[in-house]
């Protein structure tokens, strides 16, 4: 069985409150995007469910690590735990890049739920699956349905959100990124949560060509001041005509969003990875 784990943007975020666990609370919009891996998992004849396993071999971009510890055999293992799976052999394509904010280690782990469930004939409700996921990373579960959704809490609080859809219909996204890490926890540790002062979802449902400097990204200002070569990458989005430019997620991915698609876009990025699709 294939399944393609898309990526995401985050239309907006902001960090609004310290938790008592040590967490954030934050608002965003999450946007599918088709930027996709290819994840493909076939089942292992003859062994026994208390000799199960998932071989994972991956491909494509890069990624650091023993592959046993990667959200897609994480995910099996949390589905393992409660459910007798047969062993399976997964392959990983990887075309969404890491360490970008696109969220795809996440995405790979819950397509991964959602495959085996199938697979498996398991019969899990969308809410059990999207529960399974919330264990794996904060935005997991978003992946499950892979809809728009406007994000609270640390991002596990779903509520669909149609608005960038309608507003994105025929556009161009360009995504951009860069090789550059951008340190989630230490972002977070340079910004102090405080609520915007209007909703992410509410600017949304305006036209885009409102949303330069409204819908906002917290954590641009440290990422940008620790890498100015973002804020770089930024400002030539708009140069190239881009109507909204933002960085997704923690970065170090840089979107643009055109009403027509940027001819120069190959050449304008050397030595990054560049991304153009309609939506």
């Amino acid at each position: 069985m294939i399944v393609f784990p898309c990526a995401k943007i985050n239309m907006g975020l902001n960090v609004v409150s310290k938790r008592d666990d040590g967490y954030h609370n934050i608002e965003t919009v999450f946007v599918p995007v088709p930027l996709c891996d290819i994840l493909e998992v076939e089942m292992l004849k003859g062994q026994t469910a208390s000799e199960s396993s998932c071989e994972l071999t991956v491909g494509g971009h890069s990624l650091d690590g023993d592959t046993q510890q990667n959200l897609v055999v994480k995910a099996y293992r949390l589905l393992a735990a409660d459910h007798a799976l047969p062993s399976v052999r997964a392959r990983l394509l990887k075309r969404i890049p890491s360490q970008a904010g696109l969220g795809g280690g996440s995405s790979d782990a819950a397509f991964m739920i959602r495959l085996l469930n199938d697979l498996c004939q398991l019969h899990l409700t969308v809410g059990e699956m999207q529960n399974y996921a919330a264990g794996l990373g904060a935005d997991c579960a978003f992946f499950i349905t892979a809809r728009p959704a406007f994000a609270t809490g640390i991002g596990d609080i779903l509520e669909p959100f149609d608005a960038p859809a309608h507003m994105l219909r025929g556009c161009y996204l360009a995504i951009v990124k860069p090789d550059i890490a951008v340190s989630t926890a230490e972002a977070y540790r340079q910004i102090t949560p405080a609520g915007p002062a209007v909703c992410c979802k509410d600017i949304l449902r305006e036209p885009v060509g409102t949303w330069k400097d409204r819908l906002n990204n917290d954590f641009e200002k440290p990422a940008f001041h620790a890498h100015p070569a973002l804020k770089a990458m930024k400002d030539r989005l708009y140069g190239l005509g881009a109507c909204y430019a933002q960085m997704s997620g923690s970065g170090s991915a840089m979107f643009g969003i055109f009403r027509e698609a940027p001819s120069e876009l190959p050449h304008a990025f050397p030595g990054s990875f560049t991304a153009l699709m309609r939506i």
